[in-house]
């Protein structure tokens, strides 16, 4: 399927991503549980971070805002493309055409060298050999991975294969790249290397929305939603936050 034929696009997307009143009801037994309840917002360029305590609906958000699954209840725009609409596959091209991806665990191909892994959403467009990996060589480059290559997975640090994911999520020049929890398994200086990364990449109009439990993380973002209960209860600048007040 041609990304062209996705009911709903345009030229020009007025709603780069956008919720109204998305809820997400699962059935434990003979009671129904809200993991996700009436959300409703409009992401703004820049960095956006989603925190609340374990079971706040955070997860549960990041998946109907990049559509892996459904709502119950409610819509979700993705480049004015009505995912809560659309089929599984039509959903996934989707993703593919406007989102990023970056994962706590990296989820690269291991049989893949970093560049082929960069290149790969270039192989699911279509794009001629040559041009994907020439875009795959100038984003390693980007973000200082040159040298590496053509390296393995397993021969690359933590913190260079987050890299690569970046580099990799950019490939396709999303308009959204969505990022959970993206500094959670690495350490001090390497987290806030990719966390410089992936800010830089939230300019020039990109929306950068991310999942996290760590501190320094939300306060460098330019807006914090805070979930509890499946609710969003609050949206502040997220410049000073109080300490341990992000949840677990």
């Amino acid at each position: 399927m041609n990304a062209t034929t996705l009911p709903g696009q345009k030229a020009t997307p007025s709603r780069i991503l956008k919720a109204e009143n998305l809820t997400k009801r699962y059935r434990q037994g003979q009671v129904w549980i809200n993991a996700l309840a009436e959300f409703t917002y409009e992401f703004p360029p820049g960095t956006t971070a989603i925190v609340g305590p374990s079971g706040s609906g955070k997860t549960t958000l990041l998946n109907l805002l990049a559509g892996f699954d459904l709502p119950s209840e409610g819509e979700v725009y993705l480049a004015d493309l009505p995912l809560h609409t659309l089929s599984e596959d039509e959903r996934a091209e989707a993703r593919l055409t406007y989102a990023g991806f970056v994962f706590q665990s990296w989820n690269l191909l291991p049989t893949l060298t970093a560049l082929e892994n960069v290149a790969f959403p270039l192989l699911l467009k279509g794009t001629p050999r040559k041009q994907r990996l020439e875009r795959a060589a100038e984003l390693l480059n980007q973000v200082g991975l040159a040298a590496r290559a053509s390296h393995f997975p397993n021969q690359l640090s933590g913190g260079e294969q987050q890299r690569v994911a970046i580099a990799r999520a950019l490939a396709l020049e999303p308009l959204v790249i969505f990022a959970d929890e993206p500094t959670g398994n690495l350490d001090t200086a390497a987290g806030r290397k990719v966390l410089e990364l992936l800010k830089r990449q939230a300019q020039n109009g990109r929306r950068l929305v991310l999942v996290t439990h760590d501190l320094e993380v939300a306060a460098s973002a330019d807006r914090v939603l805070r979930l509890k209960d499946g609710r969003l209860v609050e949206v502040t600048n997220a410049k000073s936050p109080s300490p341990g007040s992000l949840g677990d």
